[in-house]
């Protein structure tokens, strides 16, 4: 699209970059204040999927409203291309930030994940998985906000598209069961949050394999190599809350992100806080004088909980079992097809496949026997 252009009352000023969206920085012309413009491509317009999926992004992502979730103002169609009018966020994202190592000293990157860990529990609330929770999709302003973005493939319990589960979000960030195709529930955002968590922390990738067989043998059979965490400093209370957020058994890891933002709080509150100040009772969270990380942001203190917590309490948290892999539960001659076929409904349809070709066989036999006694 040249430039300048119009869409409506939006002056498009600057192309931001995008695939099969494109992203604009943009003027509104009545309220007088930047957006950014989120147009789906001509080619993205000629998948009805890909443009459902778009409308459904802005139709959730519209309802929301929490600190650190992208606002999502208006959405509509211009000669049939869907677009949606977003807040303009400056800052960077997680992954810029991390490889520029701009995310400050240890304190400041928890705090930067309980924002995380908030935003999603609020989805959450709102009956949301997100299923792509990667630093990519985390922008953090020159305050240190953080702003969860991207909600193109989340799933709601009201909506339902065809493409299979283990298609769909980053293969490094993919949770045991999304890597086997099995039902995907809320707590693929609990393993991938241990990843990023993980990458937050050591500034290194969870998962370090070059090719995507090889990253979904990991993710199935490897844990996460704690001796990185360990070595950037976290105490062992950081390295077994990733362990348990990352197990490969969804129901050994924390059940919800009130229990994630909790044990966080803990870690925070157990390290030298004596200089973090309190969170204001104010409805951004922000306090009057936030404190200054040695990235260059100014770090909002921790805000308060979306929901009310009880007295606090220590949350113990238990070490991961070890990885279980899926030699464990499926046969051996399965183990030499495609992961995806390393589901119970496929063992099913083999095992029936092979009793129905097992009594036509034997009923061949039979009629030839009875054929041969007459």
């Amino acid at each position: 699209m040249d430039l300048p252009a119009r869409i409506g009352k939006y002056q498009l000023e600057e192309f931001l970059g995008g695939g099969m969206s494109h992203v604009y920085r943009a003027q509104d012309t009545v309220l007088n204040r930047t957006v950014a413009v989120k147009i789906l491509t001509s080619q993205g317009c000629t998948d009805p999927e890909t443009k459902a999926r778009f409308l459904q992004e802005a139709r959730m992502a519209g309802n929301f409203a929490h600190d650190n979730i992208i606002r999502v103002f208006d959405f509509g169609e211009d000669e049939g291309r869907p677009f949606m009018i977003m807040e303009f966020l400056r800052g960077e994202t997680l992954r810029d930030a991390i490889k520029n190592k701009r995310t400050g000293d240890l304190r400041n990157r928890l705090r930067i994940a309980y924002q995380i860990a908030q935003a999603v529990d609020y989805i959450h609330s709102q009956k949301i998985v997100h299923r792509d929770i990667k630093p990519d999709n985390v922008h953090i302003d020159a305050t240190g906000r953080v702003k969860l973005m991207d909600f193109g493939i989340a799933k709601s319990q009201s909506v339902s598209l065809t493409r299979a589960g283990f298609t769909l979000g980053t293969p490094y960030y993919m949770a045991p069961e999304q890597v086997l195709g099995q039902n995907v529930t809320h707590l693929v955002d609990v393993y991938a949050f241990g990843v990023v968590l993980y990458e937050l922390i050591t500034e290194t990738k969870g998962v370090t394999a070059d090719s995507i067989q090889k990253a979904f043998d990991q993710i199935l059979t490897e844990p996460l190599q704690m001796e990185a965490v360990r070595q950037a400093g976290a105490p062992p209370s950081v390295r077994d809350l990733i362990n348990h957020l990352t197990a490969k058994n969804p129901q050994d890891r924390p059940q919800s992100f009130g229990d994630v933002g909790m044990e966080l709080d803990r870690i925070l509150k157990g390290m030298n806080t004596s200089n973090i100040p309190v969170a204001s009772g104010t409805s951004t969270g922000m306090a009057a004088a936030p404190a200054t990380g040695s990235g260059g942001y100014q770090l909002p203190p921790v805000p308060p909980p979306m929901v009310p917590i009880p007295p606090p309490r220590p949350l113990t948290v238990p070490r991961a079992p070890a990885p279980v892999a899926h030699s464990a539960t499926l046969p051996s001659f399965m183990q030499k097809l495609p992961p995806r076929f390393h589901t119970q409904e496929w063992f099913i349809a083999i095992v029936a496949l092979s009793v129905l070709f097992g009594i036509t066989i034997l009923g061949g036999l039979l009629s030839a026997l009875v054929r041969l006694v007459r």
